[in-house]
């Protein structure tokens, strides 16, 4: 199974809207470089599948830039909430392993105030980084 990156996204500030930066840097047992979610837990980078974006029926997606649900990274062509929690995915130079799929929305979310619910609840993916390095827009990812 096979994907690519759409996008590259962090946060300086939890609750607030992520930005698109290309590349973005992974750090081991970190996270991204930059972003407000990384650090030492099981939630290092959040991936979510432009798949998942488009099925989410209802919702005021249309014009919303890649990173509005959240996600570090936004995919293409990869099932990601599919995968089972263990897997290990090798995103550019990088290597991630699946740690959660899914979360619990807390009260007040900043992103289904903006598009009327979210779906990472139940397509986001937590991973941890088990190897660092530059991730670019375009980048395969691909399940090892």
């Amino acid at each position: 199974m096979k994907g690519k990156v759409l996008s590259i996204n962090i946060s300086k500030a939890k609750g607030t809207p992520k930005t698109y930066v290309n590349p973005g840097k992974m750090i081991k047992d970190f996270g991204f470089e930059g972003d407000a979610h990384a650090g030492k837990w099981h939630r290092q980078v959040s991936l979510l599948a432009q798949e998942s974006i488009e099925r989410a029926k209802g919702m005021r997606t249309d014009g919303l830039c890649y990173g509005a649900f959240a996600e570090n990274i936004t995919t293409q062509g990869i099932t990601l909430h599919t995968l089972p929690v263990g897997t290990r995915l090798k995103v550019g130079e990088c290597v991630i392993e699946i740690s959660q799929i899914g979360k619990e929305c807390h009260e007040g979310c900043a992103v289904s105030k903006l598009v009327g619910q979210c779906i990472m609840p139940k397509e986001g993916v937590f991973a941890m980084v088990i190897e660092g390095g530059l991730v670019y827009e375009g980048d395969e990812i691909s399940v090892i």
